[in-house]
């Protein structure tokens, strides 16, 4: 082997290198960030009271589908409410509309500069949708229950 081929084999393995290290790196901070890669926050919950302005189906991307939203006015603001994927809220039992007084439970965060709720709880009277458990895995994805 030539001493150009040497140099050439050594900078390539020193890129892989440095490739594997930062993609592992970027992968650990993703996974210990809030909900491991989530925007869900167990750190940020809340509880808010108010009436619901609109629902909205968001498309989410590219082979996602679509995601629920609610516009919800409580006495000091008016909030975006991210809910779940419209496949797994059309299975529930519980139906919210425009006009609805409900609580909704879940993690406050910021997206574009606003204040979001990722939603874990509505109550609407007595009725109660569960849709995140306390940690903030998603009642629709397959890690419910599972331990870390």
């Amino acid at each position: 082997m030539t001493a150009r081929a040497r140099r050439i084999g050594t900078g390539a393995a020193a890129c892989a290198v440095v490739l594997l290290v930062l993609g592992a790196a970027g992968t650990e901070a993703r996974m210990r960030g809030p909900g491991r890669g989530r925007l869900y926050d167990p750190k940020t919950v809340e509880t808010v009271h108010g009436e619901v302005l609109a629902i909205e189906r968001v498309h989410q991307g590219r082979g996602m589908g679509y995601g629920v939203h609610l516009s919800l006015k409580t006495d000091t603001e008016t909030l975006s409410v991210h809910l779940g994927p419209s496949w797994f809220l059309e299975r529930q039992k519980f139906e919210i509309k425009a006009h609805d007084q409900v609580e909704v439970t879940g993690s406050r965060i910021e997206l574009g500069g606003k204040p979001v709720l990722i939603a874990a709880e509505v109550k609407r009277g007595a009725a109660t949708l569960e849709l995140r458990d306390q940690a903030g895995i998603p009642r629709w994805s397959g890690r419910r229950g599972r331990r870390s």
